[in-house]
């Protein structure tokens, strides 16, 4: 199933405002969870997480920036 144009734009705009949010506090939990590790460990775990969220989105912001392929050249 192939999302149109306007669904890839208004799903990353619910997964940028909705769901990193909530990925940001499930991350800090995670760590906050492992009783302070060293500062380059935290980084390491946040920087791995901070790649890791995007990853099952990425079909959804491929093209997003992008002008409409199916807009009419008039509209552009």
């Amino acid at each position: 199933m192939t999302l149109s144009y306007k669904a890839r734009k208004r799903w990353s705009l619910v997964i940028l405002l909705v769901g990193l949010p909530v990925y940001i506090v499930a991350a800090v939990t995670v760590v906050s969870s492992l009783d302070r590790p060293p500062v380059l460990v935290e980084l390491l775990v946040y920087v791995v997480l901070g790649f890791l969220w995007i990853l099952p989105f990425r079909f959804v912001f491929l093209g997003v920036g992008r002008p409409d392929p199916d807009a009419d050249p008039d509209d552009r």
